[in-house]
C-alpha cells in the first residue's frame, strides 16, 4: 500500500483515496477476488488501474464499447501510463505491434471488449503474458435482469479457469440485489469481497417537471441554468432526437442528434465532437451514454420517461462527473406511461420478466410522482436509506402538497365510460365543463349524465387529473382510436367508491411568490455548492485564462480538454494561485507526468495574471 499510495500522488496526482477505493485496492493487492459497487462518478477506474501498476505484469480491463476504452487509455497515456487497447478499429500493423509490445511486458494496462477476449486467438495470446489482475467493468452487462444485458459478458465465466491465480474485480454503478448476485453467479465471483459505496451523488440536483412541457421546457431549463455549457437529453425515439436536436439548434443552442439508425462512421464523429468541443448538447437515443467518460456535462435531460429507475440512474449519472454540480431534468407524458406498459405487454419475455418490467415501472412513476425528497426515494430504492431531505432536489426546494381528488377522478372515469371509450382528454375535458363545442353536439355529448359536471376545476386541472389516471393505471391511452382513453381493471374499485384517489399538486401560493421563493432557493443552492460560483473576479479571470488555454492545448494535440486538466484542476489553481512547481503538484489531479508538461506554461500565466492585477487599479 506504500507503493500505492506513492503511485497515487506521482501518476494520479491525488493525495487521498476516495471512498471504498484504499480498500478495494488493498483487497485487490494481496490477491482477493472483489465486487464493487460504486456510482458513476466514484473512481471506479483507479480501483483497478491503480493496483495493476503496483503488481507484477498486465492488467487486463474488460470494457463493453470502443468509445469507452479508447477514451480511458488516452487519459492513461496522459498520466505517462503504458495503456494499448486491442478491438475491431486497429489496423493490421498497430495490431501486432501492441501484441509485440504486450509479449514484451512493455504494456501496463490492456483495454479489450468481451468478444475479443473470448477469441482463441487472444486467449492464446493472454496467456503468454502475465497477468496482475482482470478488472470487468459495467458488471450488470452480464445479467439480463440488469439495465443493459450483453450476452457476450456470459462467456467470461472462463476467466477463473484459464488464468487461475489472478485477482478479479467486477465493478458496476446500478445493480439491485437481483442484478448482484446475478452478476456473482454468472462471473463466479461468489466469494469475492464485496464493497457496495454510497449511491448518492450529492453534487447532482434532481428535478421532474410536474406536467409534459415538451421542447419549451427544455430550452428553458438550458438557457436559464446551462446556457454554454455541456449537457445530454434523452429522447425515446430516433425520430425525437433528430427533431429536437434540429429545433435547439434553430434557437441557438449548439447540438447534435446521436441513435443507433446514424451510420457507424457519424456516430464516431458526433460522439468525438462531443468529446472535444465545449458546451455542445447532445440529443440521443439510449444508445449513447456508456462509453461517455467526459467529466464537465453540467446536465441531463430526459424528454421521455426512461425504462428504469436503474436505466434514470446509470443516465442522469452521466453529469457531474467531475463532482462540480449538476442537475437532471425530466418532463414526460401520460402518453409516455401507456407506451411502457404496451411495450412490455407486447414484448416476447416470459411472465416473470414482464412481471419484473411492469414493477420496474412503477417504481419509476413512484419516484416521478412523489412528494418526498426524491433523493430519499432514489436511495431507498436501491436499499440505502437516507434519514434526512436532501435540501437541494425541487421537491426539497418547493414542495408540492397532495390532495385528495377521488370525486373528480370518478367523474373523469365516468366520462370515459359514458362517452364510449372512444374520445381523447381534450374532448373529455369539455364534456365535464358543459361546452357545446361541435364535436359535443354533434356526437350527442350534452345529452350525457357526465356533461357539465365538472364546472369545479379548470380546464389544465382536468388535464392533469387525466394524466395522473393514466400514469396509475385507471386508463389508458388507445393509439389505433387516436389517443381515445378507455377504461382499465384498475377503474373498477375506483368508480365503486372502494378505493381513494390522492394527486400530487402544486403548493397553493401564487405563481409569482412560488417562482420568487424556487429563485432565492436555487441561487442559495448554487452560491453553497458550486466552487466557480465562489470564485472572485479576479479568480474567475484566471480561470478563464486557464481555460482559454487548456483548450488551445486540446486543438493542438487533438484531445479532449478534460484529459489535459479537469475544471476542478484549474478552479483549484484559480483560487492557489501558485508560483512554484512544489505549489503547482499540490493541486489534486496534477501528477508527475501533466507537472513535466504542463507546469512551466501554467506557472507562467498565474505570474502574467498576477501582474496584471497588481498593475490594474481596484
Amino acid at each position: 500500500m506504500s507503493r500505492a499510495r506513492e503511485l497515487l500522488h506521482a501518476v494520479f496526482g491525488h493525495d487521498t483515496f476516495r471512498p471504498l477505493q484504499e480498500e478495494i485496492v488493498q483487497a485487490l493487492l494481496s490477491g482477493k477476488d472483489v465486487f464493487a459497487l460504486m456510482p458513476t462518478g466514484g473512481g471506479k477506474s483507479l480501483c483497478y488501474q491503480l493496483p495493476a501498476l503496483v503488481r507484477e505484469g498486465t492488467g487486463l480491463v474488460i470494457s463493453p464499447l470502443i468509445a469507452l476504452m479508447e477514451d480511458q487509455v488516452l487519459a492513461l497515456k496522459e498520466l505517462g501510463v503504458a495503456a494499448a487497447f486491442l478491438n475491431s478499429t486497429l489496423p493490421p500493423d498497430h495490431l501486432r505491434a501492441t501484441e509485440k509490445a504486450l509479449r514484451e511486458g512493455r504494456i501496463d494496462i490492456l483495454y479489450l471488449a468481451p468478444e475479443r477476449l473470448l477469441q482463441p486467438r487472444t486467449l492464446a495470446l493472454l496467456a503468454e503474458v502475465p497477468l496482475s489482475l482482470i478488472a470487468i467493468d459495467e458488471a450488470h452487462c452480464v445479467s439480463q435482469w440488469g439495465h443493459d444485458f450483453r450476452p457476450e459478458y456470459r462467456g467470461l465465466h472462463i476467466l477463473p479457469e484459464r488464468f487461475p491465480g489472478v485477482p478479479r474485480i467486477a465493478l458496476t454503478a446500478t445493480a439491485d440485489a437481483r442484478t448482484r448476485e446475478d452478476i456473482r453467479r454468472h462471473l463466479r465471483l461468489e466469494g469475492a469481497a464485496t464493497f457496495i459505496a454510497s449511491f448518492d451523488r450529492p453534487n447532482i440536483h434532481y428535478a421532474v417537471e410536474s406536467e409534459d412541457k415538451g421542447r419549451q421546457g427544455l430550452l428553458r431549463f438550458i438557457r436559464e441554468r446551462h446556457a454554454g455549457k455541456a449537457g445530454i437529453v434523452y429522447c425515446l425515439s430516433r425520430r425525437q432526437t433528430e427533431e429536437t436536436a434540429a429545433w435547439l439548434a434553430a434557437k441557438g443552442i449548439p447540438a447534435l442528434a446521436y441513435h443507433a439508425g446514424l451510420p457507424p462512421e457519424e456516430r464516431a464523429e458526433r460522439q468525438r465532437r462531443f468529446l472535444h468541443e465545449e458546451g455542445l448538447v447532445m440529443v440521443a437515443t439510449i444508445a449513447f451514454g456508456m462509453g461517455v467518460n467526459k467529466p464537465d456535462v453540467r446536465f441531463v435531460a430526459h424528454l421521455s420517461l426512461p425504462r428504469s429507475l436503474e436505466s434514470y440512474y446509470q443516465e442522469t449519472g452521466r453529469a457531474g462527473r467531475d463532482g462540480l454540480p449538476a442537475e437532471t431534468w425530466m418532463s414526460f407524458s401520460a402518453r409516455d406511461v401507456a407506451l411502457q406498459r404496451r411495450f412490455i405487454e407486447e414484448s416476447p419475455a416470459s411472465a416473470e420478466r414482464k412481471r419484473i418490467m411492469h414493477a420496474q415501472l412503477q417504481a419509476l412513476l413512484a419516484y416521478v410522482e412523489t412528494p418526498r425528497c426524491r433523493r430519499q426515494v432514489l436511495l431507498a430504492h436501491f436499499g440505502e436509506k437516507r434519514e434526512e431531505p436532501c435540501g437541494r432536489c425541487d421537491n426539497c426546494l418547493n414542495p408540492p402538497r397532495i390532495e385528495d381528488v377521488t370525486e373528480p377522478a370518478r367523474k373523469a372515469l365516468s366520462c370515459i365510460y359514458r362517452t364510449g371509450q372512444r374520445y381523447g382528454v381534450g374532448h373529455l375535458v369539455d364534456v365535464l365543463l358543459g361546452r357545446t363545442t361541435e364535436k359535443v353536439l354533434r356526437a350527442g355529448h350534452d345529452r350525457v349524465s357526465t356533461f357539465g359536471i365538472g364546472r369545479e376545476l379548470k380546464p389544465a386541472q382536468w388535464r392533469r387529473l387525466f394524466r395522473q389516471l393514466v400514469i396509475d393505471g385507471h386508463a389508458d391511452i388507445d393509439d389505433a382510436r387516436h389517443g381515445a382513453l378507455v377504461l382499465t381493471e384498475r377503474a373498477r374499485p375506483l368508480l365503486r367508491g372502494e378505493e381513494k384517489f390522492f394527486m400530487r399538486v402544486a403548493n397553493t401560493s401564487s405563481r409569482q411568490a412560488k417562482g420568487k421563493g424556487r429563485s432565492r432557493a436555487r441561487a442559495d443552492h448554487d452560491r453553497a455548492d458550486d466552487p466557480l460560483a465562489a470564485l472572485t473576479a479576479a479568480e474567475r479571470r484566471l480561470f478563464d485564462r486557464l481555460r482559454a488555454w487548456r483548450t488551445r492545448q486540446a486543438r493542438l494535440q487533438n484531445k479532449p480538454p478534460y484529459v489535459i486538466l479537469h475544471d476542478s484542476a484549474l478552479i483549484e489553481i484559480a483560487v492557489l494561485k501558485p508560483v512554484t512547481a512544489q505549489a503547482l503538484a499540490t493541486v489534486s489531479g496534477i501528477g508527475d507526468a501533466k507537472l513535466a508538461r504542463y507546469g512551466r506554461e501554467l506557472l507562467a500565466l498565474v505570474k502574467e495574471h498576477l501582474n496584471e492585477e497588481r498593475d490594474t487599479p481596484s
